[in-house]
């Protein structure tokens, strides 16, 4: 069959390439396939991409012709020719690797957004909580999680409101954020939108807006009734921002409104206040995102005349949140999820990397260790383009230290967590923000914390008033005098903190913290071990509990869910020291020089790693943003390809690993 249909495509290409390449309208008065092909193609077209891995359509008309009053076709309608290609020809790397775009997507968090039960849960909660504002609610929860379904019901059907009950019955809106959710959005007011405001142009809806500029238009425009354009603010940051701002109305505890918002979230504007903005890297969303790969790819199964495109934006899609991916790969035919489990281990494996190789960098120097304390410095480096944790609030990172003397007791341990994954020494109402830690119940906590109009911490978004903390590490570039300020603001005593988001001399920007950590000697002689382990927690006890405490139907299958998942908190990086030797004897002060690697912003790609006297060398590695190795030897002087992106550089030293982010610009 496959055969039959390259045969079938094989002679209208040699007549017709050259009149419809340009992919102009005008050209579309002479159709690009015959009536016989046509025919042919919707008799056989279901059949056809049924490939293994892949599920069957139930429409016996398959995905032709499209329905002329829907405006969003769902995903699965462009997996024919996005999807796997069992020639192995299209979408496919020079080594062979398959990154076909609708499998990448279709395991990750925005292809299952209406699917989430922890989102389904938390809408129903906020329901309970204020009934009167159901319908505002879920439909102002839907514009974003089931953006198709939503709008479709906004922008064909003039409905006012469209809710979780109508999408548990809609095939488009439980497709999440779908292709064309992303695709269709026209490129005005782009970046000025926010709360699930999205813009599609009705006059020019059945399009798809694409990177490259001479896209191929009949077999979208034949069969699924979408004309391929050219559209640069697909590179744009401002295409996520609609969803990825979400400023919310204020409630007090009676449910009446207060005429106050909350910022639930501001990641767009995190990046506009960063080095990586338009103004300064133009490192975008999409550049960590859907990281792009060098390689010359056919992006069109059944279509393998096609020339090659590069570079090829790898649809991973990979956040932070592990917890629910693993939860939701669990429990696939429960939530009616159209991927397999392997992909879904393909999505969390691009996950962790993104957490643990492109967040963090972490540099633990010991500095006095003799006398009746011993002083240690913590430093973390935010790598990320926004705010470290960014998006939902419920999203947090912790420092846990811990020294061992040379028996392998613990004499300091800070920052541990139970059976339950509950931080044990976290305060009731919120761990504040610390420069210095000097008891084992002081937990660094690196979150945002909503609170209610009476202070207090609330899991309830519309009774968000305003932050009681938000100590989360801002980006490189950060700075209290940027126009966004007022949206990415730092809240608490991180904001007078003499380390955070200062370097040395007092100037902003570094995107980093310096945590000190005093630990007590207590009179004793010998040895310490000393590690640093920082964790990701999306999921925490402390936000499910009030949700817990009432019922739904969708709470109480989250709950049993949740109960049965892996809870384990992420590790995204750990550093340590060993034997260092201590005394309660007061000598001169031990410091230990960093690791550098420089310049961290290059235009010709080179970059020198610094050692300290007595430091051996002893490797360097370097990645571009899509985990790919470009660089490996054994000298100081690196060489990164000139071209504009992110690359990470490891040094490997007889006294640690250092890794830096680096922009070549």
């Amino acid at each position: 069959m496959k055969r039959t249909l390259v045969l079938a495509l094989a002679f209208p290409v040699l007549l017709l390439v050259l009149a419809e390449f340009s992919g102009s309208e005008s050209a579309s008065a002479s159709a690009f396939h015959h009536p016989a092909e046509l025919a042919f193609l919707k008799k056989h077209w279901p059949q056809l991409i049924r490939q293994e891995g892949h599920f069957p359509l139930t429409d016996p008309t398959g995905a032709l012709p499209i329905d002329s009053n829907i405006l969003f076709p769902t995903s699965r309608t462009c997996s024919g020719c996005h999807g796997l290609d069992s020639t192995g020809l299209a979408l496919v790397t020079s080594s062979g690797q398959d990154v076909n775009i609708y499998d990448d997507w279709r395991s990750t968090m925005m292809a299952n957004s209406a699917r989430d039960p922890f989102w389904r849960a938390k809408v129903t909660h906020e329901i309970l909580v204020n009934p009167s504002h159901s319908l505002e609610l879920q439909d102002k929860c839907t514009s974003c999680h089931a953006p198709a379904g939503h709008y479709q019901a906004k922008l064909k059907r003039k409905q006012t409101h469209y809710t979780l009950y109508e999408m548990y019955a809609d095939t488009l809106g439980l497709d999440g954020v779908t292709c064309q959710a992303c695709h269709a959005q026209a490129p005005n007011q782009l970046g000025s939108l926010h709360s699930g405001e999205l813009y599609f142009d009705t006059n020019y809806i059945r399009v798809a807006y694409g990177p490259y500029d001479v896209p191929f238009v009949p077999p979208m425009r034949d069969f699924v009734g979408i004309t391929p354009l050219y559209g640069a603010h697909m590179g744009d940051a401002g295409l996520c921002a609609g969803c990825h701002t979400l400023i919310t109305n204020t409630v007090d505890l009676s449910g009446a409104f207060t005429g106050g918002t909350f910022i639930e979230q501001a990641t767009y504007h995190e990046w506009l206040n960063s080095r990586y903005d338009d103004d300064h890297g133009n490192i975008t969303c999409q550049g960590c995102h859907i990281p792009q790969l060098l390689d010359e790819i056919i992006i069109s199964a059944n279509y393998q005349f096609l020339t090659p495109q590069f570079p090829f934006g790898v649809h991973e899609l990979a956040g932070a949140n592990v917890t629910m991916l693993e939860l939701m790969k669990a429990n696939l035919d429960k939530l009616g999820i159209p991927a397999t489990e392997a992909q879904f281990d393909s999505t969390i494996a691009a996950t962790l990397r993104m957490l643990q190789q492109k967040t963090l960098d972490l540099e633990l120097v010991p500095r006095i260790l003799d006398g009746d304390t011993a002083y240690f410095d913590l430093k973390l480096v935010n790598k990320a383009g926004h705010k470290f944790p960014s998006g939902y609030p419920a999203r947090r990172a912790w420092v846990e230290f811990e020294v061992k003397n040379a028996s392998g007791e613990t004499v300091f341990h800070s920052g541990r967590y139970d059976p339950e994954f509950r931080i044990q020494d976290e305060d009731a109402n919120f761990e504040p923000h610390y420069d210095v830690i000097n008891h084992p119940e002081q937990v660094q906590i690196y979150e945002m914390v909503p609170g209610d109009v009476a202070g207090n911490f609330t899991n309830v978004l519309e009774r968000g008033a305003f932050p009681l903390k938000d100590n989360r590490l801002v980006p490189q570039g950060f700075l209290r005098s940027d126009p966004v300020y007022d949206t990415t603001q730092i809240i608490g005593r991180a904001g007078t903190d003499a380390d955070f988001n200062l370097d040395g001399s007092g100037t902003e920007g570094s995107g980093s913290d310096v945590l000190h950590f005093h630990i007590p000697i207590n009179g004793y002689t010998g040895t310490f071990s000393v590690s640093a382990k920082i964790w990701y927690q999306s999921l925490p006890p402390k936000w499910m509990d009030p949700m817990f405490a009432v019922s739904t139907p969708e709470i109480d299958s989250f709950r049993v869910m949740f109960d049965a998942a892996d809870r384990s908190p992420v590790l995204i990086g750990t550093v340590s020291l060993e034997d260092l030797p201590v005394s309660p004897v007061s000598t001169k002060a031990a410091v230990r020089p960093a690791i550098a690697i420089v310049p961290t912003f290059t235009s010709d790609g080179r970059v020198r790693v610094v050692v300290p006297s007595g430091t051996r060398l002893a490797g360097v590695r370097a990645w571009n943003a899509a985990g790919q190795l470009v660089w490996e030897g054994n000298d100081s002087e690196v060489r990164l390809p000139v071209r504009r992106g992110v690359y990470f550089v490891e040094a490997l030293t007889s006294h640690g690993r250092a890794v830096v982010k680096v922009v070549v610009h």
